[in-house]
């Protein structure tokens, strides 16, 4: 708990840029949601910009929500660069196993070898490990606690990287060690863009932690913030309005009183 509380409290006091390569319907959503929880957000794919955009940013983040020839090029090279210069990347796999570009995309990211961290719900993981059935759209309807899991430990073994698949509860794993966060509500899967944001979340932490600690604070301090948003409203219009209040809100305290986060066995 302790130390993810001083990484909301490094994340604040550097306020990270993070470089996004993001989808149309999320763009807004993630971008103040980096503004919340005090990281800096800018959205930019021109390949043109993208070398200059990279070696100011903190971190970068790709989502591949909405996809076409042109930004497919503009996150293979985003990717490229950002390996070089030695910057965490985060990459949510939007849709994955929904279609076969979506899929090979990912994939072919993931290949780099450049990604820091995999942030996806259990139908993405699993269909890039080619373990289990489609995606319906981008949720998952086929969640299992057992096996997500296992999910989180064979993707960061298999891709040599920190992974996330979240759902009821949320797995993290670097290959090693698998931690469970149980913080969150049912809510947020009733309104769009949530799993977005706590990806570009994900950024910001990557700018001042490590991959695996990155990777469960982000989950930690949103899902706590959800929690606390969930309280004051049970209706998903008022709750996306009082979740970006209480990512502005949340602070150390808050995330060593309310953190659920343990070590499982693989």
């Amino acid at each position: 708990m302790e130390v993810i509380a001083k990484a909301l409290k490094r994340l604040r006091e550097k306020r990270p840029l993070v470089h996004n390569i993001t989808n149309f319907v999320v763009m807004n959503t993630t971008a103040n949601a980096l503004l919340a929880i005090g990281a800096s957000p800018v959205m930019a794919h021109a390949e043109e910009e993208l070398e200059e955009m990279i070696q100011i940013a903190d971190a970068v983040v790709i989502n591949i929500g909405t996809l076409d020839r042109f930004w497919i090029s503009s996150m293979e090279k985003a990717v490229e660069i950002a390996g070089k210069l030695k910057k965490p990347i985060v990459l949510d796999p939007v849709g994955a196993g929904a279609t076969l570009l979506r899929t090979k995309t990912a994939l072919k990211l993931l290949e780099s070898g450049n990604v820091s961290i995999l942030r996806g719900n259990f139908g993405e993981i699993a269909a890039l490990l080619g373990e289990h059935g489609k995606t319906r759209g981008v949720d998952s309807r086929t969640y299992d606690r057992n096996v997500a899991k296992i999910l989180a430990f064979k993707a960061a073994e298999e891709f040599g990287l920190v992974t996330a698949v979240t759902g009821e509860i949320d797995y993290v794993s670097d290959g090693k060690r698998i931690y469970a966060v149980e913080n969150g509500t049912h809510i947020l899967s009733r309104v769009t863009g949530t799993g977005c944001m706590v990806t570009a979340i994900t950024g910001a932490f990557a700018a001042v932690e490590k991959p695996l600690n990155a990777a469960i604070s982000s989950l930690v301090v949103f899902g706590i913030a959800a929690e606390k948003a969930n309280v004051e409203t049970e209706y998903p219009g008022s709750f996306h309005v009082k979740l970006y209040d209480w990512l502005y809100r949340v602070d150390e305290e808050l995330v060593k009183k309310m953190a659920r986060v343990r070590g499982v066995e693989p």
